[in-house]
């Protein structure tokens, strides 16, 4: 089996694998063949599944602040929503910065 230690050395993998995946059973008469499939099983660990878990709770959140958001919405009706425009730049320029890192 080929290990990591190739993939490193850049040198050419030897991929070849042979793997049965049916189990054939012959019964009395000489002509007949029954072929079954093999299934395959996965099992999780306990910190696979406490993944699975924080996964689906984060999913079942709202990404947002409700509350907020209905604040600003109300502030920009009633004309009282300012926008700081030299935080907003800032904010503009660390996004940008950010961007530049991936």
């Amino acid at each position: 089996m080929t290990n990591i230690n190739h993939l490193r050395g850049g040198q050419p993998l030897n991929t070849t694998r042979t793997i049965n995946h049916t189990k054939t059973t012959t019964t009395n008469t000489p002509q007949t063949t029954i072929t079954e499939p093999q299934h395959d099983a996965v099992s999780l660990s306990s910190q696979g599944k406490a993944v699975g878990q924080i996964h689906q709770q984060l999913a079942a959140e709202t990404s947002f602040d409700s509350a907020k958001v209905a604040e600003i919405k109300q502030a920009i009706a009633n004309g009282s929503y300012t926008i700081d425009a030299d935080k907003l730049a800032s904010n503009m320029i660390k996004f940008e910065d950010e961007l530049n890192g991936l």
